[in-house]
């Protein structure tokens, strides 16, 4: 697991190995020399403040970790950290309720940073409580491991060589942008339950536009898309890592199997 440094010039480093930039390229995005910016990284130099949040802007660093570089030159945080169930969110989460409740009869949920389920539409729920081990319902919800988990939806799950495949690929690029050690134990974890992956490749015959989730229940077959939606221009730190995964009928059975639920 990845090492986390509070050493300003190492989180200046790893950021810009991170987004593939020589210190030269960096250097020129963020208008300083090539030398003052090795310097930052040696720790011949601490960062202002302002440098400081130059560079997370030129490296695009997620919320969390721009605090984490201000902390580690000596500077206040810029951006409040708050819980969910906090009165300053409220209007974001009353806005994320509507959103999930609009999307019935198809399922919806909201989950944080780590993947944990934090809300859930009615349609959403249904499928949860096929979950045959009570403990994977237990806070937090961890929706991935719920998903690959044998005891959890894997059973039901017909592709799930290609849907353990997305995921873990999803969970790569999440690490791979957030740097997040739970998420990196998490991926571990993942990879270590039953199962194989299988390559993705699109056929251009074929007509599929994304690895779809189809579930086997019983006699019936379904068949969703997703799309994830995050806040445009969040300035806190859990709301910016807040997403929404909405769930699409991929085809006209359970569009229509969704319906006759929502009407029962």
């Amino acid at each position: 697991m990845q090492q986390t440094s509070t050493h300003p010039g190492d989180i200046i480093r790893e950021w810009r190995r991170k987004r593939r930039l020589s210190q030269l390229d960096l250097a020129l995005e963020a208008e300083i020399s090539q030398r003052h910016l090795s310097f930052l990284e040696s720790g011949r130099s601490r960062p202002s403040r302002d440098m400081a949040l130059a560079l997370c802007e030129r490296l695009d660093m997620p919320l969390r970790h721009r605090n984490r570089l201000l902390l580690a030159a000596g500077h206040a945080p810029d951006y409040a950290e708050r819980s969910l169930d906090s009165p300053h969110l409220k209007p974001a989460m009353d806005a994320v309720r509507r959103v999930l409740e609009a999307h019935m009869p198809s399922p919806a949920i909201a989950v944080d940073r780590l993947w944990n389920l934090q809300m859930a539409n009615g349609a959403a729920k249904r499928f949860l409580e096929l979950v045959t081990d009570p403990t994977l319902l237990e806070p937090p919800v961890n929706v991935l491991r719920l998903s690959l988990h044998p005891a959890g939806l894997a059973p039901l799950i017909a592709n799930l060589g290609a849907w353990r495949t997305h995921l873990l690929h999803r969970l790569a690029r999440l690490n791979d942008t957030h740097a997040d050690p739970q998420l990196e134990a998490l991926e571990q974890e993942l990879r270590s339950l039953p199962g194989q992956g299988e390559r993705l490749h699109g056929d251009p015959l074929a007509g599929d536009i994304a690895v779809p989730l189809t579930l086997q229940l019983g006699d019936v077959r379904l068949s969703f898309i997703s799309t994830v939606t995050m806040f445009g221009t969040p300035l806190e730190v859990t709301l910016s890592e807040l997403a929404i995964e909405s769930f699409f009928p991929a085809d006209d059975a359970t569009a229509a199997y969704l319906r006759a639920g929502m009407a029962g």
